[in-house]
């Protein structure tokens, strides 16, 4: 692996550093990133808070770097990640590759979109004879705001001074992987929105294999030391995998040991950032180290649960775009210049050029590495659309392409409905969810949300909390698929007492949820079941019987049934109830009458006790109970009893029967509508007319209908049986005043010989009074029916009339008592 070893030129190794500048982000001041006199060391081998470099690693004195302050949190951001690049300077790596590591590297720094995560950059080969270190700690690990964002781009330019005396020829993953565990799990990690630590990740870049045959650390052989050396890779990834720190290696070349780099991202911490397939550690090859830089922004994309857009490549000068879609919440632009003297300017979807720091429509803005190879744009809240990235440079440094990429990821905030809002213990409940971004865009296209897995959990007093599903499928609870409204159901617990807590989480690629808790609290339960009870008091006669009536409400989905008890009789007192079980239907009110009958042997005595009514489905629980107010009185004899109702009786249904009579021949006489003619008019002109035979008006009451044929006048037709709620009705009350009520509609005066808006028509009613039988239509009687038998023919039915004057509420003219209520 070293026969083919190149080292770097001066100005090589400037725009590596430059690429590795934007990497993460601020570092240390340039006396801590390697000026004359100075190195670093990780801050393990010192005090707390400070590194210091023994002077065996070569540059005399020591030097101390303040440890990375503790990141801010700021709301609304995205949430952090720590992550370590670790990059190969073995011998058998080119300078060419090495740049193109460097760039790598300082892309998904600068790239990061979280001011909260923290960065570390390493560079590892071998340590073979004195004076040597396998591991060298360009970049300590710093906060990537505004400040450390810069940091990073000087520092990261330490990669491309490969010096022999520091670091040796080969490859030693044991010790590049300790050095950034060991970074990584230090103290001052971020949280996550979730309250949990942030993410930790190793970026592993590499062209070759394990190579510590020179080492002798790992033995006192060749053979051994390869050996030993993968065993204590296996025990540094164990340890990786204990203390939550994800391996994802990226290799390139055709020295690649494939095997090697899975074993690396499979013993490492396979935990990942959501659920989503793609998240979890992989390795990834790629053939030629000129796809390193998209192969290792895409590997970081999937590391930390955001998307990669790849946007245009050319040479300047040229404009180049890349699209930020609709959901993105915060973004940067990278752009890979390779060359510090291309200029970049920024402009927005709506052509208008953005500033490189500060706030502007809505959107905050930040750039890093200007003077680096690499350079980007950090965006928060970032207008959706196409984005142009103008460069220019000046006559010689045009020779090479740049590309122009988006890293996006979308907090969304999430809109969440309870129903009800105030749920019961053991009632189920839906819950709805829309989502939208911060600048207020509310996510409408569900093209937006492909694989969005959306989910909600439940906690509260008294429970266990639970998790359940929502979905956009259009399947009940869902009120329609690709609304982007997800809805489920769940029954709130049982044992639920208090305060409730509902938090919804989606997860997606480049997408997480703000997971804002909704606040409710259990409703008291009222009893699913109630009961009045109520028992006729006064006197009764043995063998009679005592009238009572129970009133229940239930409002449980299943029928309870209810049994009414007896409780402290009077000693002696022969009582039964009866029905002695009743059944209260579901989700209704009902009253049930019952009865208590006095037994025969019953002493004459006022009898105590109670009446109670029990819910069996309850645990016999006491609904209602009633107190019994009752005297036993011995019964009087059969003419004591009944001889002044026998002759009142007699003389009143004598009256009665002559009065109703007189009345009942009176009010048919009144009410009858035989011979009164109905006249319909159709611009001011009679178009049809239909006269009452008798018996065709029972009750007072004549329905018709006006059928109006395609192409034909219309006409009147009588809808037999005493008409429906689709026919017209005339009738005339017992005080003989005629009314007509619509169809569909309320009930309106009708005077003789006057007209009267009947939907699109006029009514005119004429006679009234009875006709002889057998007496003919006005000259404009009806014509013959159209389209069959009768008078249906193939017209609909005429549609409402006129708003009745005064309302349509209850008949209150003189007579409406004696109508018989078939109206």
């Amino acid at each position: 692996m070293r026969e083919n070893m190149q080292w770097i030129d001066k100005g090589g190794a400037l725009l590596l550093a430059g690429a590795l500048l934007a990497l993460s982000g601020p570092l240390a001041t340039p006396e801590a990133h390697g000026a004359p006199g100075t190195s670093r060391i990780p801050a393990a081998q010192g005090a707390p808070g400070t590194s210091r470099i023994p002077a065996a690693q070569g540059v005399p004195g020591t030097s101390r770097t303040p440890a990375a302050p503790a990141p801010a949190a700021p709301a609304e951001g995205p949430d952090p990640i720590d992550f370590a690049v670790v990059v190969d300077q073995s011998a058998s790596l080119a300078d060419k590759d090495l740049a193109r590591e460097t760039e790598a590297a300082a892309l998904i720094g600068q790239g990061e979109i979280s001011e909260r995560s923290r960065a570390t950059v390493i560079g590892f080969g071998s340590s073979e004879k004195p004076g040597q270190s396998p591991v060298r700690e360009v970049c300590p690990l710093t906060v990537v705001d505004a400040a450390g964002r810069q940091r990073l781009s000087d520092c990261v330019q330490e990669l491309g001074k490969r010096d022999p005396a520091r670091t040796g020829p080969g490859t030693d993953f044991p010790a590049a992987v300790r050095q950034a565990v060991t970074r990584l799990t230090g103290p001052g990690g971020g949280t996550g929105t979730t309250g949990k630590p942030a993410p930790k990740v190793v970026f592993l870049l590499t062209d070759g294999r394990l190579d510590v045959a020179d080492s002798p650390e790992y033995g006192s052989d060749r053979e051994s030391r390869q050996v030993n050396g993968a065993r204590r890779l296996t025990e540094e990834l164990a340890r990786a995998r204990a203390a939550g720190v994800q391996i994802w290696p990226l290799g390139f070349g055709g020295e690649i040991d494939r095997a090697s780099l899975t074993a690396m991202a499979e013993g490492g911490y396979r935990g990942a950032c959501s659920q989503i397939p793609g998240s979890t550690p992989r390795m990834r090859v790629v053939d030629t180290s000129a796809g390193i830089d998209k192969a290792l922004q895409e590997t970081f994309a999937a590391a930390r649960c955001a998307r990669i857009e790849h946007g245009t490549v050319g040479k300047p000068p040229a404009d180049l775009t890349v699209v930020i879609p609709p959901i993105a919440t915060d973004g940067s632009l990278t752009v890979a210049k390779h060359d510090p003297k291309v200029q970049v300017t920024y402009f927005d979807p709506a052509g208008r050029k953005v500033p490189v720091r500060g706030a502007f429509d809505g959107s905050d803005f930040e750039v890093s590495g200007e003077n680096g190879p690499v350079e980007a744009l950090r965006v928060k809240n970032p207008l959706p659309g196409r984005w142009r990235v103008h460069i220019e440079a000046p006559e010689g440094h045009r020779d090479r392409e740049v590309a122009v990429r988006a890293l996006w990821q979308g907090r969304l905030r999430s809109t969440v409905v309870l129903d009800p809002a105030s749920p019961r213990a053991g009632e189920q409940v839906k819950v709805e969810v829309r989502m939208q971004t911060r600048r207020g865009v509310v996510v409408t296209d569900p093209k937006q949300l492909a694989g969005l897995s959306v989910a909600a959990d439940l906690s509260g007093d008294g429970f266990r909390p639970v998790s359940f599903r929502l979905a956009d499928d259009g399947k009940a609870p869902d009120a329609a698929a690709g609304d982007v409204r997800f809805t489920g159901t769940l029954t709130v617990p049982a044992g639920a007492t208090g305060a409730l807590e509902l938090v919804t989480r989606m997860e997606a690629p480049g997408i997480t949820s703000d997971r804002r808790p909704l606040h409710a609290v259990v409703a008291e339960d009222a009893p699913l079941v109630t009961a009045a009870l109520t028992v006729d008091g006064g006197t009764v006669h043995p063998g009679g019987t005592v009238h009572g009536t129970l009133d229940v409400t239930n409002n449980d989905s299943a029928p309870h049934t209810l049994r009414l008890a007896l409780g402290d009789q009077t000693p002696g007192a022969e009582l039964a109830v009866a029905p002695a079980t009743v059944t209260a239907p579901p989700n209704r009110s009902t009253q049930i009458p019952f009865t208590l009958t006095v037994g025969a042997g019953t002493p004459l005595r006022e009898l105590g006790g109670q009446v109670t009514v029990v819910d069996t489905a309850d645990g016999d629980r006491v609904l209602r109970g009633a107190f019994l107010d009752v005297l036993v009185v011995a019964p009087p004899t059969w003419w004591e009893r009944w001889w002044k109702a026998v002759a009142g009786g007699a003389a009143l249904l004598l009256v009665l029967g002559a009065v109703a009579g007189v009345r009942l021949a009176a009010r048919r006489r009144r009410r009858d509508l035989t011979g009164v003619t109905l006249e319909l008019r159709q611009d001011g002109r009679p178009v049809d007319s239909l006269t009452v035979r008798r018996g065709q008006s029972p009750g007072g009451a004549f329905a018709f209908a006006v059928d109006e044929p395609y192409g034909a006048p219309p006409t009147l037709r009588r809808i037999p049986g005493g008409g429906s709620s689709a026919a017209h009705v005339l009738r005339r009350t017992g005080a003989g005043e005629l009314l007509l009520r619509t169809r569909g509609g309320g009930q309106v005066p009708v005077r003789t010989g006057e007209p009267t808006v009947l939907g699109e028509h006029e009514l005119v009613v004429r006679g009234g009074r009875p006709a002889p039988s057998g007496a003919r239509a006005t000259p404009w009687a009806r014509r013959p029916a159209r389209g069959g038998p009768g008078r249906g023919g193939t017209g609909g039915t005429s549609g409402t009339a006129a708003a009745p004057v005064g309302g349509t509420g209850p008949d209150t003219s003189p007579g409406a008592s004696d109508y018989d209520g078939n109206f």
